[in-house]
C-alpha cells in the first residue's frame, strides 16, 4: 500500500491549524465563532471539498480518456448535516457543471456514473455511510 501523509497542528489563537501536505502548500482550519474565529475551513468543509475536488478530477480525466476536451468545471458539494453528535454529513448533493468542446449531456452522464461507481476514491469512501446524489449541467464551448 502506498503512504499519504499530512500534518495538521501550528495552532494560533483559539482553534486555528495549519495543515501541509505533500507540498509546501499550507491550508488554514478552522472553527466558527465562539470555539473559533472562522479564519479557515471547518473540517467537515474539508470533506465536501475533498468530494468536490476528486469529482471533478475523476470527470475531467474520463472525459479526456473518451476524448473531450474540458475547459471549465465547477463541482459544489452541499451537505447536510446532522445536529446531534458526532455532527456528521448524512446526505450530500454534487451540482456539477462542466463545460467543454463537443460535450453531450449523455456522455458526461455516463462519466459521472462511472466516477460515482468505479473511479472516484472519495465518493468510494464516503458512498457506505453517505448518501451522495448528482445534478449535472453541461455547456458547449466554440
Amino acid at each position: 500500500m502506498a503512504e499519504m501523509k499530512v500534518t495538521v497542528g501550528g495552532l494560533k489563537g483559539k482553534m486555528q491549524l495549519t495543515a501541509k501536505g505533500h507540498t509546501d502548500h499550507e491550508l488554514t482550519i478552522d472553527y466558527f465563532p465562539p470555539m473559533g474565529e472562522d479564519t479557515g475551513f471547518t473540517p467537515l468543509e474539508l470533506v465536501l471539498a475533498g468530494l468536490a475536488g476528486c469529482s471533478a478530477h475523476t470527470i475531467m480525466f474520463l472525459l479526456g480518456k473518451a476524448g473531450k476536451k474540458v475547459d471549465d468545471i465547477h463541482v459544489e458539494a452541499v451537505g447536510q448535516r446532522r445536529e446531534e453528535h458526532p455532527t456528521m454529513i448524512t446526505h450530500v448533493e454534487l451540482r456539477i457543471s462542466v463545460k467543454g468542446q463537443g460535450l453531450e449531456k449523455p456522455i458526461v452522464e455516463r462519466v459521472i456514473q462511472a466516477a460515482e461507481e468505479k473511479f472516484c476514491p472519495v465518493w468510494a469512501m464516503l458512498k457506505t455511510t453517505v448518501k451522495i446524489t448528482w445534478t449535472c449541467e453541461v455547456g458547449v464551448s466554440r
